[in-house]
């Protein structure tokens, strides 16, 4: 006669060769193992950097708006818009005033008046 606990420990001692033999340690149900660890490392994606990147930008850009004034701001962009490398357009297309960047320099004005008093 077998002694159906027998079984039950080779079947579980077998299990963990196989995981021990694909880099695996022993791993008891309700703990964070190293598989929990080696999940975690797989390749992320790229939308929540490229979208805090471009928040960035934009805080960036209203901030010196809210600091140069709009008139000096779209001189300057003008002058970059204007220059004959293809950076300096490019960039004078990137930094001109769009309509997020001037709510968020008004923020920034009506924030720092307000820090002043």
């Amino acid at each position: 006669m077998s002694d159906p606990n027998m079984v039950e420990f080779y079947k579980r001692a077998a299990q963990l060769e196989r995981d021990r033999a694909r880099g695996l340690g022993f791993e008891a149900p309700g703990t964070l193992g190293r598989s929990y660890y080696r999940r975690r490392a797989q390749r992320r994606s790229l939308l929540w950097p490229a979208l805090l990147l471009l928040a960035a930008g934009f805080v960036m850009k209203g901030a010196i708006l809210s600091a140069t004034g709009a008139d000096v701001y779209d001189a300057r962009v003008a002058e970059l818009r204007s220059a004959p490398g293809v950076v300096e357009q490019i960039g004078g297309w990137i930094m001109q005033a769009d309509p997020v960047t001037l709510w968020l320099a008004d923020k920034i004005t009506l924030g720092v008046t307000m820090a002043r008093t």
